[in-house]
């Protein structure tokens, strides 16, 4: 796990540093843009594809795909009941909803799962993300985003969903392995090679994106509830539900860890998008990278 996260730790902080002081004068935003579209657009389908083409499919697979709609609604459920009654803006409430629903579950979940617990823990942080984190953010996410945010989407909910290369891939993926539609070696380099670069660019857009604004003192009180729903409440919940349903061993430790995970990046486009707190989400996705660094390791040998 220290390893993973080390790992995970250098990439972000490359990206960081390539943000400040723009070696060849490359400005931060496009690149991140560019590496982005490449990583969602062609590598991670190619990952998608050859992970779900391979994992065995059963119980084990709706188990996770039921979890992680557990671990999203129940973030933004406590977020909720948090929140109500304390009356902060639309823009920062669909903010917050966000940050503490939505994890950094492909994106980090995916390198720190197989760092740590071998390569069959790719499918867990794919199925987690795809069959259920994923759907719900391109329709419920962005339903509360351009309420909230007073934006209405440009498309409609569906049309988002069916835009997604990965989810595309996904469908691929599953209706190949039930089929039991041999792979051939050479498509199995290809979509080896392709999908080799998923970690490492998304680590390092990751830290393209971090960035600190000053004046987080005055937005604490609605910080701290999220740093405590996404870091400790929502995998507590969810090892909860774990044991409830029977998971045990490494899935068990699997799906924890990816419900500990910090705020999602991608929720800064949506914040940009529909008119949320894009600063705000920007520091909450800052603090929860920053202090996953420490909660992860706990959370791993806890389960260990």
């Amino acid at each position: 796990m220290n390893q993973a996260i080390a790992n995970a730790a250098f990439l972000i902080l490359a990206g960081v540093l390539w943000r400040r002081l723009r070696p060849f004068g490359t400005d931060a935003v496009p690149m991140r843009q560019a590496l982005t579209s490449l990583v969602y657009g062609l590598l991670l389908p190619a990952l998608v594809l050859l992970v779900l083409w391979r994992v065995p499919l059963g119980i084990a697979a709706l188990q996770v795909a039921f979890i992680a709609l557990f671990c999203v609604l129940g973030g933004l459920g406590l977020a909720w009941l948090w929140f109500r009654r304390r009356s902060p803006s639309e823009r920062s409430l669909g903010t917050v909803l966000l940050a503490a629903g939505w994890g950094n579950f492909t994106y980090l979940g995916l390198p720190v799962l197989e760092g740590t617990l071998g390569e069959w823990a790719r499918g867990v942080a794919i199925q987690f993300d795809l069959f259920a984190a994923t759907p719900l953010l391109l329709t419920l996410g962005i339903l509360l985003a351009s309420r909230l945010g007073g934006r209405a989407a440009p498309r409609g909910l569906l049309r988002e969903l069916l835009t997604v290369p990965p989810i595309w891939a996904a469908l691929a993926g599953v209706l190949l392995n039930a089929a039991g539609v041999p792979m051939g070696a050479w498509l199995e380099q290809l979509l080896e090679m392709l999908g080799g670069g998923v970690v490492p660019l998304m680590l390092f857009s990751t830290g393209l994106a971090l960035h600190w604004e000053p004046g987080l003192r005055e937005k604490f009180r609605l910080v701290a509830p999220v740093l405590l729903i996404r870091l400790l409440l929502a995998p507590a919940a969810v090892l909860g539900l774990a044991l409830l349903l029977g998971v045990k061993g490494d899935l068990r430790t699997a799906v924890v860890l990816e419900a500990a995970m910090p705020s999602m990046v991608l929720g800064l486009v949506l914040c940009d998008r529909f008119g949320l707190d894009t600063r705000l989400y920007a520091e909450i996705v800052v603090l929860t990278t920053g202090l996953a660094a420490l909660t992860l390791p706990l959370w791993f040998f806890r389960l260990a």
